[in-house]
């Protein structure tokens, strides 16, 4: 009988170690569905604007990761990569917008979603006499971001260029 209860411990110590290798097993498994989900979640998802002037140039204007959507430099120039309103400062700053909101659209995006702007300009006297406009851009409010005096852009009649980066909770 002794023999009898030392074997029925046994078995119930190795059931329960089963039981417990099983749980284990299957918690690491849901673990790395759950991986599996939000590394396919966050797969980078890249944007056009102008894609043989993006081709030509090599760059994307737009990338979204999650719920993270960072924006390349929006330039005053036409769907050929020629620059428009030369020597218009304001309507290049007014162009770069106009693009910069295409972009956004693209992405079920308004400029209430950005959460950072950067702007490059080689003429920061200008920029400031025009800096107003914004207002008629961020309604509720204005992003964090850099206001940069440069030598030059990447084409010398740009006198603009404005970044973005939009944080959209989905």
């Amino acid at each position: 009988m002794k023999k009898l209860k030392n074997y029925s411990k046994k078995l119930t110590f190795l059931m329960v170690l089963f039981s417990l290798t099983f749980v284990v097993q299957s918690c690491k498994q849901n673990e790395k569905q759950k991986e599996e989900i939000i590394i396919e979640k966050e797969k980078p998802e890249y944007f056009s604007l102008r894609p043989e002037v993006e081709k030509a140039y090599g760059y994307s204007h737009a990338v979204k990761i999650g719920n993270d959507i960072k924006i390349s430099g929006a330039v005053s120039m036409d769907d050929e990569g020629n620059p428009t309103a030369i020597g218009d400062f304001a309507q290049q700053m007014r162009n770069c917008y106009a693009d910069l909101d295409a972009i956004l659209k693209h992405y079920g995006c308004t400029f209430d979603d950005v959460v950072v702007e950067n702007i490059f300009t080689t003429n920061m006297q200008l920029f400031l006499e025009n800096a107003e406009y914004r207002n008629y851009i961020y309604k509720k409010q204005f992003p964090t971001g850099s206001w940069l005096g440069v030598n030059e852009l990447a084409l010398p009649s740009f006198m603009i260029e404005i970044e973005l980066e939009v944080y959209k909770p989905e």
